[in-house]
């Protein structure tokens, strides 16, 4: 990753020239040394431990994704512990330091490298979780990886010991170096050096635990922000979705557990709408075959409900309105438009010549049959979004725009849409098919029939609509026509 080499090379430039600036301008023990003697071992010390980092990198890369953050951070704590002890030992051995100052380079180093790793494991993982969600690709984390409360002990534990630790070796340091020096440097430049190197020790430390929280902080929010946002999509129904698996932490296998969630619940759903499609189908198919009709009565109707809601759904007055979801919802609704006619007798629903006054008046009947059958499966059911549909199209299929329909006399955009939608797919499936009391009318007679309705039987826009998709409607016909009797 080129991203890591820039920031793992920026890290090392600013160790090196924190221990530059540490031993010029702080340490009275390194003031000693001219500038070469000083900063010609830090340089080489830095340079060499940072060849060998960018030729561990590309073994780090050859790592499976869940290694990589691991063993970075092994690398960059093992590198400057390494040449910590380099350092230390060189001024020891060169200069004839005491062993505080040695020791003091070797704790500094160790620090530092510490906090240097913790933010560029931070980092490499920030990358990899991006990489993998660009890719679509899912990490599969441990079963019982390391606790993240476990991780927050050991590093505020580990900060607080560091700080503790490097704060009383500096203390240490200086009042020997105090007693060395005695009253060769005065009290107040003594007092300038110690508070100095204090403040530069410790504000170095705490700028690093910083970038530490921040690049924590920039992981939590990828991590959790890929969370909600897959539960806000599944919430709103969207079930084929997943949370990215970008790390081996309780945050992967959280994510692991949500989509196994939603595979389950997508699984379910779909049972249950297999079960609630073949149920309104056969349901539908029963009443259709007490009225003489067939099945590819249900299919076509419902066929033309959806072309017409999905040409509706393209002007901005029912765009919203007639969203997917809810142009899928009339789809499925439709073939229950009729079911009230379960309840008309034989002798009417049959009949093969006109209907008397009476015997129409009966028949008028059979939307509000099926609007209280569903109404009934409501109150035992509770209310959804599918009942409700269901049962305006099968109260209000048979209403007119201009009033004059049944049961209820709705006039105008009284009539719900999905009423409105099934009352020209209804009357056009009529028309084009036989029936036991007319023969099966051409498209052309069919089209203008709905034509001159427009304005009294139907809603305008939704002629222009059935206008716009002639061709749409021939097709729908001849693919679900009605199948023959075969003769015995």
């Amino acid at each position: 990753m080129q991203s890591i080499t820039k920031r793992t090379t920026l890290h090392y430039l600013t160790a090196m020239l924190l221990f530059a600036l540490y031993g010029v301008q702080v340490c009275p023990f390194l003031d000693s040394l001219t500038t070469t003697q000083l900063l010609a071992p830090i340089l080489i010390a830095f340079c060499v431990q940072w060849a060998l980092r960018m030729k561990l990198e590309a073994g780090l890369e050859q790592r499976t994704y869940k290694q990589q953050v691991k063993h970075q951070f092994k690398i960059d704590l093992g590198l400057f512990l390494i040449f910590g002890a380099g350092l230390g030992l060189y001024n020891w051995l060169n200069y004839g330091f005491p062993m505080e100052s040695a020791g003091k380079v070797i704790v500094g180093m160790s620090v530092l490298g510490f906090l240097i790793a913790c933010e560029l494991a931070l980092y490499r993982e920030y990358l990899l979780a991006q990489k993998l969600t660009a890719s679509n690709e899912q990490l599969q984390p441990d079963d019982n990886p390391y606790p993240l409360t476990q991780k927050f002990i050991w590093f505020a534990a580990i900060c607080a010991i560091a700080l503790i630790g490097v704060v009383f070796l500096v203390i240490n340091k200086d009042l020997e170096w105090l007693i060395h020096t005695g009253n060769s440097i005065p009290l107040e430049t003594s007092q300038r050096y110690i508070l100095g190197e204090i403040i530069f020790v410790v504000g170095a430390m705490m700028i690093y635990i910083l970038a530490i929280i921040v690049g924590y902080s920039r992981n939590l929010k990828l991590f959790i922000g890929a969370e909600n946002a897959t539960l806000a999509r599944v919430s709103n129904g969207e079930l084929n979705v997943q949370v990215p698996v970008t790390s081996n932490d309780e945050f992967g296998l959280m994510a692991v557990r949500t989509n196994q969630m939603i595979k389950a619940l997508a699984a379910r759903t779909k049972e249950l709408s297999i079960t609630r499609d073949a149920s309104i189908l056969g349901l539908a198919s029963l009443a259709e075959t007490r009225d003489n009709e067939t099945g590819a009565h249900i299919l076509r109707t419902q066929n033309y409900v959806r072309v017409l809601a999905e040409e509706l759904a393209k002007q901005d007055k029912y765009h919203d309105q007639l969203d997917p979801e809810t142009i899928d919802l009339l789809y499925k609704s439709a073939p229950l438009h009729d079911v009230g006619k379960v309840g008309i007798p034989d002798n009417i629903l049959l009949k093969p010549g006109k209907l008397t006054d009476a015997e129409f008046e009966i028949m008028k009947g059979h939307p509000q049959i099926g609007a209280d059958a569903l109404a009934v499966a409501k109150a035992q059911l509770g209310s959804n979004s599918f009942l409700q549909t269901a049962r305006e199209i099968s109260l209000t299929h048979h209403e007119k725009w201009d009033g004059r329909g049944y049961p209820k006399g709705l006039k105008g955009e009284e009539i719900p849409i999905s009423g409105r939608l099934m009352a020209l797919a209804d009357v056009y499936d009529a028309l084009t098919t036989k029936r036991v009391y007319k023969p099966a009318f051409p498209h052309e007679k069919a089209r203008a029939i709905i034509v001159e309705g427009r304005g009294s039987h139907f809603d305008p826009a939704v002629v222009d609509a059935f206008l716009a998709l002639e061709q749409t409607f021939i097709d729908i016909a001849t693919t679900y026509v009605d199948k023959q009797p075969t003769a015995a």
